[in-house]
């Protein structure tokens, strides 16, 4: 609780005691109006001061002004206790609210803990504690145990497993070894690690994380828009409602004033339309918040509620539905053994760092003896030439076998296919492939139940490839072989066979996806190995690059939607009905205290759920 907030507490307090002791001392005029106006002072000054300083600004028709005139009101037809009683319950809804304000956006606020305070980098042979921002690119850092990674970096000495919890949700350490990359934000366990420094503080993981967070709370849904114009009509025309309820029988019907009056303060403190304007932001911050606490990064409330309409899904292929690392799937020789072609093409790439060398050097295994290489040429869009113990290898596509006069064969299994062939003669192919992530297939499952009706996969790659992987995956379309400004074609096309009340939420993770996350409803970017691009273009951002995440976020933004229409229905409900009561006499001040601080309470409560949302275990 806020040092605020327990100035107000002790407030409510100490009005409600004098309160009490008003009614129980019973005086008789002037006193009696003192006894009830000195915890009516100390309960409603600022309610008072907020509503005159408001008025001064041009800003008449808010809560403030209707508490007062409603209270101010009830005092002056000698309603004391009454008069006192809504201004001390309005107050205990304020601070309610207050409350539950603070836990949501603490919620969201936690993250601006991952924020490093300091750097150690090594300088002229010494440790020195720098400001992150002063640490320049290639410099290296010394990360302790029990300390935050305050940059982004490549570990170049030691090892150490790391706490990722706040940036991606996932409580489990990770283990890092030399050579492996570290994200600013987490915080290093076990053992000191030397860090090669690759961006500055500005382009950081943290620091991206930090802006989104900020800018999330200034993007309004459809839903708190609404309210927002709402409430701009809707309170004058209560406010008119009531003057004509206090004016209109009395003047042309000759009805008793006070009754009269007394109804159109009740009418007041009915309408205030607090449960409104305070649940419904409320409720979408709590969502964004919920997401938060799973590593789904929400830019703004009104992505929240698109998603929750997400009727097509539309994902991009490598890096997102496979794993974005090639590893040999087949091999077929002509001639030979299987090891003896894998050995002659590990060594034809040897000194290669494209992935499918590196994949091919992954599944041989073993160390390469450099010396027994006596030449390489690599050969632009066709493969590599190599002299190996004295024999000519080529390892590469069919226009470099059709090149060389070889005649080659294709393969049943889908992927890329490295042609071998030694000394002018086809010794077989290596298909080199992508694996499917593991969280795929139950994503997709996930997504189908949550009501997605349309998935389609987009991908550059050969139609073979994607045609598997969209089989095995039951995707309903795959568009393959296609470059960027194809995707968006293809984004486009799908947009415009949708329904006008669904979106399509489009998922990718490379810098080639950063237009078409633009151009889809919703644009879901992988954010532990995505792209800069990627993720600033999109609207919603997955941490830890788990697909089933988005599972995840979909249910969170189904679950705030309908917390958002409960609180809408609830509190418009009672208002009605409690004014009509008011209006025909039949209902008091206490009952108007309910229709106002009681259903703003209860949207609260009902308003912070949207805060527990809990995680999805496969």
């Amino acid at each position: 609780m806020t040092k605020r907030e327990r100035k107000t507490l002790t407030r409510i307090a100490a009005s409600f005691v004098l309160l009490i002791a008003a009614v129980l001392l019973d005086l008789e005029g002037y006193w009696r109006l003192l006894s009830f106006l000195i915890p009516y002072a100390v309960i409603g000054w600022d309610v008072l001061y907020a509503a005159v300083r408001n008025i001064l600004r041009g800003q008449v028709f808010d809560e403030n002004f209707l508490m007062s005139i409603a209270t101010v009101g009830a005092m002056a037809t000698g309603e004391y206790p009454e008069g006192v009683a809504v201004m001390l319950f309005y107050q205990v809804g304020e601070l309610f609210q207050s409350y539950a304000v603070g836990k949501s956006r603490k919620s969201i606020s936690e993250l601006m803990d991952i924020r490093p305070d300091y750097a150690n980098v090594m300088r002229a042979g010494e440790v020195q504690t720098v400001d992150p921002d002063e640490v320049a690119v290639g410099e290296v850092i010394l990360i302790r145990p029990g300390e935050r990674i305050p940059l982004d970096g490549r570990v170049i000495d030691g090892s150490t497993t790391v706490n990722n919890a706040a940036l991606t949700g996932e409580s489990l350490p990770a283990d890092i070894n030399s050579g492996d990359t570290v994200i600013s934000g987490a915080i290093n366990l076990s053992g000191v690690i030397q860090v090669e420094v690759q961006c500055t503080f500005g382009e950081s993981t943290v620091s991206k994380i930090l802006e989104l967070v900020e800018r999330a709370a200034s993007r309004k849904a459809k839903a708190e828009a609404f309210i927002t114009r709402f409430a701009r009509y809707y309170t004058p025309v209560v406010v008119i409602c009531a003057v004509l309820l206090a004016l209109v029988p009395p003047l042309l019907l000759g009805l008793e004033w006070h009754t009269w009056f007394y109804r159109a303060l009740v009418f007041l403190v009915v309408s205030c339309p607090c449960a409104l304007v305070i649940s419904v932001p409320l409720s979408f911050f709590g969502g964004i918040g919920g997401a938060s606490r799973h590593g789904i990064l929400v830019k703004g409330a009104n992505y929240l509620e698109a998603l929750a309409a997400t009727k097509t899904v539309v994902f991009d292929k490598t890096g997102t539905l496979t794993e974005g690392k090639f590893h040999v799937a087949a091999l077929n020789p002509a001639e030979g053994t299987r090891e003896q072609l894998l050995e002659y093409a590990a060594y034809a790439e040897c000194y290669s760092n494209h992935p499918i060398s590196l994949s091919v050097k992954a599944e041989y295994g073993k160390e390469l003896d450099t010396g027994r290489v006596s030449e390489t040429e690599e050969l632009a869009g066709r493969g590599i030439r190599a002299v190996v113990d004295g024999k000519v290898i080529h390892a590469g596509n069919t226009k470099l076998m059709d090149s060389i006069g070889v005649v080659w064969s294709q393969a049943d299994t889908a992927g890329t296919m490295i042609h071998v062939a030694v000394d002018g003669v086809y010794q077989g192919s290596i298909v080199i492939a992508d694996r499917i992530k593991s969280d795929a297939a139950e994503a997709i499952g996930r997504l189908r139940k949550a009501g997605v009706e349309r998935i389609v996969m987009l991908t550059g790659d050969r139609a073979a490839v994607g045609k598997e992987v969209g089989a095995e995956l039951g995707l309903d379309e795959v568009c393959a072989e296609l470059l960027p400004a194809d995707k968006v074609t293809a984004v486009e096309r799908l947009l415009g066979a949708k329904s006008p009340k669904s979106t399509l939420t489009f998922v990718g993770d490379g810098i080639n996806d950063a237009p078409v996350l633009t151009r889809a409803d919703v644009g879901v970017a992988m954010g532990a190995m995505g792209s800069d691009a990627a993720i600033e273009a999109a609207d919603i951002v997955l941490m830890d690059d788990k697909l089933s995440n988005l599972a995840d976020a979909m249910a969170i933004s189904k679950k705030t939607l309908g917390i958002v229409r409960q609180n809408i229905v609830f509190a418009l409900g009672i208002k009605a009905a409690v004014l009509i009561l008011a209006a025909a006499g039949w209902a008091n001040m206490w009952l108007a205290v309910f229709a106002d601080v009681g259903v703003s309470v209860i949207a609260i409560l009902n308003a912070m759920r949207a805060l527990n949302v809990p995680k999805h275990n496969s």
